[in-house]
Parts: structure tokens; C-alpha cells; sequence
């Protein structure tokens, strides 16, 4: 059994540049108002090699690439073109974990070398149809199949086969390993590992010592070892979307509460996108001294409209101390997804402390 991971790379970014031809040798960025501390939601890859980050503010993103066109969120485009990725995706794999909009994940009974041509043949009808370029990775787990397909080209399929994982992850940094930040990075160049082989060298002792059950996860990782299963099931377990917090907004409550009505915002997209409501919410909060904490709600009745998802979000962050302390970090997680019935209407929410 093998994992496959595809991809069409900063999704909403390289729908706006396949939309406009004008926008085919220009950087682009997608995200809110510059002049509202807006944040970048998607950039294509020469914005990225600008130095731009996602989450940065938009304003400091065009500073950094001044070349750059700064487009507002169309999610209705990025639906439809998402349902038409998905069609052609279905042609070639029956069950897929969704992975947001322009990603999915599907498990492989066997893994050939026809599989390569295959998915070239799927990349190029996708390519014609919808001008958007798709690259996967195929790997033993997800984690493996995701970073393989991140050091695709469009187009391509980047395989790693059985055996062949210490060869593939030895060279590369240890800031590919999911959960690995700067903090992290800086933490285990302290102990001697900048590259994943010399975090594997160190062993899982030193790790579990400095990191606790964050650094069995990453030494795990590491060694290429990951058995979160592909979930292809009727439709997302959960949704989540996190953003850095800037030092100015820290401290800013109003603009605190923009970043959560954001974060919101884009939630209630992806819920509308696969037609759900959730009736769990989970704030995630990480202070600018690195120390992280999570407060979370189960509802008495799914919720999907940002509003209100918004506001229990902001009650969540001031119960777990983000509007009293600086911020460096916060994340909103829907959980207990379930389908959302055409005729269902929303309700005032009685919520119950988890």
C-alpha cells in the first residue's frame, strides 16, 4: 500500500494567473485589504522567491515584491474551479481525502512505473482544461508523499520508493519535518541536527528529552514513519487554518479580532465548499514566548456561518488569556464535521464547555 499526493501549488494564486493571461509573467498574491493589515492567503512561486511569506501582511509583501498585483479572495471562483480539479481527480482515483481546495490524498493498492505516465496524462488533461499545474508525490505514508510532492516539478511525479526514505530526507533541512518552525529548528541546531540525517543521528532519547512527544513525533517523521491513515472518507473529519501573529497586532485588540473574523471567513468558505457544519470549535493559541494553549467548544448545534464562528472563536482566545498576553500565533479547528441538509437554517448556538 502506498500513499499518493496531489497538488495544485498555492491554489488560489494560480487560478487568478490562469484567469488573466495578463498575470502570466507577474508575481501574484491573493489575501484581505493591504490597507486594512489584510494577510496573504496564496502567492505564486516567484512572489515566494521574493521572501514572501503566507500570513504576512499584504502591504509587507508588496514592499518585498513590488511587482507583485495584490488580488482580494474570489471564493466562488476557487469553488468552481475546485469542483472541476476534483471531477478529473475522480477519473483517476475513486476515493480521495480532500486536503482544502487544490489538494487531495488517495491510497494506492500497488505502486508501477506506468503510475508515472499516468499521472502525466491526468497533469497535462488538467493542464489544457483548466490552465492549473498539478504535481503529486508517492511515498510509504502521507508526511513522505506530501514533502515528495513539494520537490516536484508541475507536471511530474516524484516517487519514494520502499527503502529508499533515509536516502530521500537525509539531505534535506529539518524545517521540512512537519511541526518543525524557526523555534524548533533553532532548538535542534542546538543539539547538532540541521539536516534530517543528523536528526536521526542524535536518536530518539535526545529528542524526547528536549521536545517530549513533539520530538518522538518528529524523530518518527524523520525516519520516514508515518502511519496516519488516508481517510477517504464521505467528506473532512476537520478544517483548520492558522496565521503568525504580527508584534503590532499582538497588542491591538480590534485588529486581533479582524485576524479571528479572517480566519473565520475562510472557514466558512471551506464549509460551504463541501457542504457542512461542524459542531466542535478548537482555538488554538501559541504566545510570543513560545508557550502554546487550546480552548475549545462542542456546540449544541453546528454552526457554519463566519459570524457566528467568529465570535465564539474570540470568546475562546479571551478565555484562554490571547487578548491579556502577546500573541505570536492563532488557529481555529472545526471538528465533529457533518452534512449540512439544504433546508437546515442556522441557529443560535448553546454551547457547552469542552
Amino acid at each position: 500500500m502506498a500513499v499518493l499526493f496531489a497538488e495544485v501549488p498555492q491554489f488560489y494564486a494560480l487560478v487568478e494567473r490562469a484567469d488573466d493571461p495578463a498575470l502570466a509573467r507577474r508575481p501574484v498574491l491573493v489575501g484581505g485589504d493591504p490597507r486594512k493589515r489584510g494577510l496573504v492567503q496564496a502567492a505564486t512561486p516567484d512572489a515566494l522567491a521574493a521572501g514572501v511569506r503566507l500570513d504576512m501582511p499584504v502591504a509587507e509583501a508588496l514592499a518585498l515584491c513590488p511587482r507583485a498585483r495584490a488580488l482580494p479572495t474570489d471564493m466562488r471562483r476557487y469553488r468552481e474551479v475546485s469542483r472541476r480539479l476534483f471531477a478529473r481527480l475522480r477519473e483517476a482515483f475513486a476515493r480521495l481525502e480532500p486536503s482544502g481546495l487544490g489538494a487531495a490524498y488517495a491510497a494506492l493498492p500497488a505502486v508501477g512505473p506506468e503510475q508515472g505516465e499516468r499521472f502525466r496524462e491526468l497533469a497535462a488533461g488538467i493542464r489544457d482544461e483548466l490552465g492549473l499545474p498539478l504535481r503529486a508525490g508517492i511515498a510509504s505514508g502521507k508526511f513522505l508523499a506530501r514533502l515528495a510532492a513539494s520537490h516536484a516539478e508541475a507536471g511530474e511525479l516524484r516517487r519514494v520508493p520502499a527503502g529508499e526514505e533515509a536516502s530521500f530526507l537525509g539531505p534535506l533541512p529539518v524545517s521540512e519535518l512537519e511541526g518543525v518552525g524557526q523555534k524548533t529548528a533553532a532548538l535542534l541546531a542546538e543539539l547538532g541536527a540541521r539536516h534530517i540525517s543528523d536528526l536521526v543521528a542524535l536518536g530518539r532519547e535526545p529528542l524526547e528529552q528536549a521536545l517530549g512527544n513533539h520530538g518522538l513525533r518528529i524523530f518518527a517523521l524523520a525516519c520516514g514513519r508515518d502511519d496516519v491513515p488516508v481517510r477517504a472518507a464521505a467528506h473532512s473529519q476537520s478544517l483548520s487554518r492558522e496565521v503568525r501573529i504580527d508584534a503590532a497586532v499582538a497588542g491591538d485588540a480590534a485588529q486581533l479580532a479582524e485576524v479571528v473574523h479572517d480566519l473565520a471567513r475562510r472557514l466558512e468558505e471551506e464549509l460551504r465548499v463541501q457542504r457542512l457544519v461542524a459542531s466542535k470549535l478548537v482555538v488554538k493559541l501559541r504566545f510570543a514566548d513560545g508557550m502554546p494553549a487550546s480552548r475549545s467548544l462542542t456546540l449544541a448545534a453546528p454552526a457554519a456561518a463566519a459570524a457566528e464562528l467568529s465570535r465564539i472563536a474570540l470568546e475562546l482566545v479571551e478565555r484562554g488569556g490571547g487578548a491579556a498576553r502577546p500573541l505570536r500565533g492563532l488557529g481555529i479547528q472545526l471538528a465533529k464535521l457533518s452534512p449540512a441538509a439544504d433546508r437546515d437554517r442556522q441557529l443560535p448556538l448553546f454551547q457547552t464547555t469542552s
